[in-house]
């Protein structure tokens, strides 16, 4: 594990929190620019391409409204030199434009992590809600 890539997931964490309040911008200035990209949503949706998932982060960042907060439960994480990766919970207590009160929200996360330019940038993030089921002893 890297010593930078640390210091980046503390940075993500951030832009995370500021997702979740409506802001993409953060978010924006760590998305890939000139990489493949994906984005598999929690609602089902899949966009490819860089420029397409972007502009899909920032129409779903419309959504959101002052006052939600959000964390990264970080279950597992790796990086090299030019790869790096997280896998966990975002936890979040969402407040949606036109609603009131806050809507609870676990989602399973995977993202994927590139160096473009020296910088670690996200070229993939896979969340889907989380649905607590009762173990049973089998996977």
């Amino acid at each position: 594990m890297t010593d930078d890539f640390k210091t980046f997931i503390e940075k993500r964490k951030v832009v995370a929190q500021a997702y979740v309040n409506g802001d993409a911008g953060p978010l924006a200035k760590i998305a890939v620019k000139n990489f493949a990209a994906t984005f598999f949503g929690p609602m089902g949706a899949v966009v490819e391409g860089a420029r397409e998932v972007l502009g899909r982060y920032e129409l779903d960042a419309l959504s959101f409204d002052a006052g939600s907060e959000s964390d990264l439960e970080i279950v597992h994480m790796c990086a090299n030199g030019e790869i790096g990766y997280w896998a966990g919970f975002q936890n979040a207590r969402l407040r949606m434009k036109g609603r009131a009160g806050t809507i609870p929200m676990r989602l399973r996360v995977t993202e994927i992590f590139r160096k473009e330019e020296g910088e670690w940038r996200l070229i993939h993030r896979h969340a889907d809600p989380l649905f607590e089921t009762k173990s049973h002893g089998t996977s």
